[in-house]
This record gives structure tokens, sequence and C-alpha cells, in this order.
């Protein structure tokens, strides 16, 4: 398995009627059943990073003001970013090519923190504008890291918030709201508490 960390910004709730604005992935780390091995984040070719223009006029105020913190300007997007039937399929491609340079065989699977708000978005813009179930990571390739920190440390769900958990297995970068940045944050966070 290869472990892609992702992030989304979005301008509101729930896709459909509102946008993904961004989506940043890292391969983070490979699995074999066996061994676990955490990957350079800042190698460039284990990074995607794209822009998308937004596919409805309804957002949030607060949800565009967010994404403003990372850089991310709607009205910039909604002239000059990648339209999703492009950046959906580009970004697919990208997922089983970088998959596949570490083993012929290997399975991509999606982690990030919490994973409901981006699976929800990334998974709705797969179906609508790339390939689908056929998606690199299928209908359930996917970990959600809280969940994970959780049965970890036999705790509940509701208190596994990275303000509850120990320094140690927190990320030293900064979270910019670039989803890029922020799926490198989390990625760490996930290989320290899988090696806890």
């Amino acid at each position: 398995e290869v472990y892609f960390s992702f992030d989304v910004e979005a301008d509101g709730p729930y896709p459909g009627e509102y946008s993904m604005l961004s989506i940043g992935m890292v391969a983070c780390a490979t699995y074999d059943g066996r061994n676990f091995v955490p990957l350079n984040l800042d190698l460039a070719r284990n990074c995607i990073y794209t822009e998308l223009k937004p596919i409805s006029n309804n957002f949030e105020p607060e949800a565009v003001e967010v994404c403003r913190e990372g850089g991310i300007n709607r009205d910039v997007l909604m002239l000059y970013g990648t339209d999703a039937r492009a950046a959906i399929p580009a970004l697919e491609n990208s997922i089983r090519h970088i998959t596949k340079t570490f083993d012929s065989n290997a399975r991509a699977v999606a982690v990030a923190y919490p994973l409901g708000f981006d699976w929800m978005f990334y998974y709705w813009y797969s179906n609508r504008y790339g390939s689908g179930k056929d998606n690199p990571f299928g209908f359930s390739g996917c970990l959600d890291i809280k969940s994970m920190y959780s049965a970890k440390r036999n705790a509940l769900v509701i208190n596994s918030t990275k303000r509850n958990m120990p320094k140690k297995l927190k990320s030293n970068r900064p979270h910019t709201h670039n989803a890029l940045d922020d799926a490198k944050e989390q990625a760490e966070l996930f290989c320290n508490i899988w090696e806890m």
C-alpha cells in the first residue's frame, strides 16, 4: 500500500452545491504487511497540488476566508482555475503513476484528518468528473487518522482531537490552509501515530 495524505480546501460544507477549490496530496508512507516506511514529504515527485475552478456560484463567506488564508482567491479561480473535468482525471493519473513507482502491484490508500470532509469532496468529484469507482482509491481505500488514533489509544473519538494528542505525535509544520502544506502536516501526524 502507498498512503497518500490529502487535504481539501472548499468554499462550503459539502460538494455539489459548493466547490472544492484546491486539493493537495503527498505520498507519505508505504506498507507491505510487515514494514511501514515513511517517505520524504518534500520530494516534488511525491506531491500533487491542484487549484480548481468553482463548479457553482454558491459559497459560504467564512469558508472562502479560510481558503484566502491559504492563498486561494475564489474570484481568481472563477477565471483561471482548472476545470474539474480536466483536473480530476489528471489528479487520478498522478496518483496511479506515483503508486506504481513504488511497486507495480501497489494500491493507493487515502489518509486524512478528519477523513469525512476531505473524502466526501474527493469521492464526489471523482464520481462526477473522474473515473468514479475506478478511481485509484476505489470506493473504500481510505483511512481516517482520527479513528486510527482513537483505536490505538483506546480513546473516545470525540476526545481524539489534535489538541488532546501528545506533542510528540504532532507535526512541527504550520497549519496554513494551503492544501499541500496541510497534507504534509497531517502526513507527519499519520506516520507518528502509526509508529507509536
